[in-house]
């Protein structure tokens, strides 16, 4: 569904972000784009906004920011629960659940058997199709097609690999527990074969989940493709809680083979920072991405909640929002090859609210200092500030006058934070206040931020998306100031457009 107007009794419903209707959900499922349209499956309780009864929900979009919400997809039943995975177009009917002048969507999910039935206890990989572009579907007969007898085997990402080793599937799972991506291939979806692992490595602070494996060109350039693995942990993560991290490297269709791993094994908390990180914040997880996207373009949507307190967020009658979609892509930096991440979507169609506000070449002086004109609870926010005498400046959003959640660069630190601890409703979890943080640096001598807020989350894209930073914030439905601050002395503000869209 699209979010409505926010209202007394529904303050937090945002504007830009998917949520269900009156519902829980967590993990994206299933992401592609088929059809000229975008499908959004995900972990669902149909029947309560706590987590329980694990189905997928679905909802679709042809812009991203504007969502549909269907019936249930694929509902557990009294012998599993449905967890997460991944859907394939079975072009050439590999699977033969279609025919060839009708071939099938595919979707491979982890079975969660349920005690009392033929594989109680343990996790395994089933199949469901859909012949009608992924609307109904129908589970397969003869599931569950792979099955390690383990209790932690889940999260099947399936992907098409076309390569000097053939043309194949390619499955990626997780042993959780084990904090390993085990890899498989098949011909035909049903039969299996064992691969390779890959891992521990880097982050292994909780247990892997919702791992992910593709291609994208490094600096791009077509003739320099490198293969980039995701894998998200709970808990671990870089402010604590959930999060997601990734490695790039070589992939020749049997084996990854990272060569940006920074510890081998179990991690070093000592390292924590050196890892590469999807995301800074708090409320980034089980991030993976659509297939099938046209020109190549790799999109990601992420679950905007944390398991610390994800079950207790104030909101109702519904409970989780989804990020917004990113597009990433790899570059060279600093030697080392990264991600570059920015929020996309028709942002150009969304009708904006009054005049866009603009402010440059203005010193902030110490203290906290309310933009008149500025005020919005939806907005996009691009600034560029130069460092003065201050240990730290920055953004006052979603305000209530000097109170709100902040958004400022400690540059003697090199940091980025989100302070939340104002930022509203923070009392109904012990975890929830914070103030987090994230590595990053000037650009030519300045802090290029893009911001977007939301009814209860803000965004963060620094230095053009190579660190984000992704925040749930839960304000009176009456703080929509936006403030400039400076701490212990002085900044510039040498950019400021904010432009409101609700």
């Amino acid at each position: 569904m699209t979010a409505a107007t926010a209202t007394t009794a529904d303050t937090f419903r945002p504007a830009l972000h998917y949520t269900a209707g009156n519902t829980w959900l967590n993990d994206p499922n299933g992401l592609i784009f088929h059809d000229g349209v975008y499908h959004l499956y995900y972990q669902n309780n149909p029947v309560d906004n706590v987590w329980g009864n694990m189905s997928w929900g679905h909802a679709t979009s042809t812009d991203l920011l504007t969502w549909t919400e269907h019936p249930v997809a694929i509902a557990c039943d009294e012998d599993e629960d449905i967890f997460s995975g991944s859907i394939v177009f079975d072009q050439d009917n590999t699977s033969g659940f279609g025919t060839g002048s009708a071939p099938p969507l595919v979707a491979v999910y982890t079975s969660a058997f349920k005690p009392g039935s033929a594989h109680g206890g343990l996790q395994a990989q089933s199949l469901a199709y859909s012949l009608d572009c992924g609307y109904t579907w129908t589970k397969h007969t003869a599931n569950p097609v792979l099955n390690r007898g383990s209790a932690e085997f889940r999260d099947p990402k399936v992907i098409r690999y076309d390569g000097d080793a053939g043309s194949y599937w390619v499955m990626a799972a997780v042993e959780a527990q084990d904090f390993q991506v085990v890899l498989y291939r098949s011909d035909d979806l049903r039969n299996w074969e064992y691969l390779s692992t890959f891992g521990p490595a880097n982050a292994t602070g909780g247990v892997w989940e919702c791992p992910d494996l593709f291609p994208l060109p490094l600096d791009s350039d077509p003739a320099r493709l490198q293969w980039v693995l995701t894998v998200n942990l709970n808990p671990g993560g870089p402010n604590n809680g959930s999060a997601g991290q990734y490695f790039v490297g070589e992939f020749d269709g049997t084996t990854f083979a990272s060569a940006t791993t920074v510890t081998e094994g179990l991690q070093d908390p000592a390292r924590l920072s050196e890892y590469q990180w999807l995301d800074w914040g708090r409320d980034y997880y089980a991030a993976v991405s659509f297939s099938d996207v046209p020109d190549n373009r790799r999109l990601m949507i992420a679950w905007m909640n944390n398991w610390e307190y994800a079950n207790h967020i104030p909101t109702t009658p519904w409970r989780s929002p989804m990020t917004l979609a990113r597009e990433i892509s790899l570059h060279t930096i600093d030697g080392q090859p990264r991600l570059i991440q920015k929020a996309t979507g028709n942002f150009a169609a969304l009708p904006e609210q009054g005049q866009k506000f603009s402010l440059a070449d203005t010193e902030i002086a110490d203290g906290t200092h309310i933009l008149e004109d500025a005020a919005g609870s939806v907005q996009r926010i691009d600034i560029t500030l130069t460092p003065g005498t201050a240990e730290e400046f920055g953004l006052v959003v979603r305000g209530d006058g000097a109170r709100g959640t902040r958004v400022g660069i400690r540059p003697d630190e090199a940091i980025l934070i989100v302070d939340r601890r104002d930022s509203g409703d923070t009392d109904f979890h012990k975890a929830f206040p914070s103030v987090d943080s994230a590595p990053v640096l000037t650009t030519e001598g300045s802090y290029d931020l893009t911001i977007y807020v939301d009814r209860c989350s803000v965004e963060v894209f620094a230095r053009g998306g190579q660190v984000t930073m992704t925040e749930l914030i839960f304000p009176a439905h009456t703080s929509t100031d936006v403030a400039v601050y400076a701490i212990g002395g002085t900044a510039t503000i040498n950019r400021l457009e904010i432009t409101q869209f609700a």
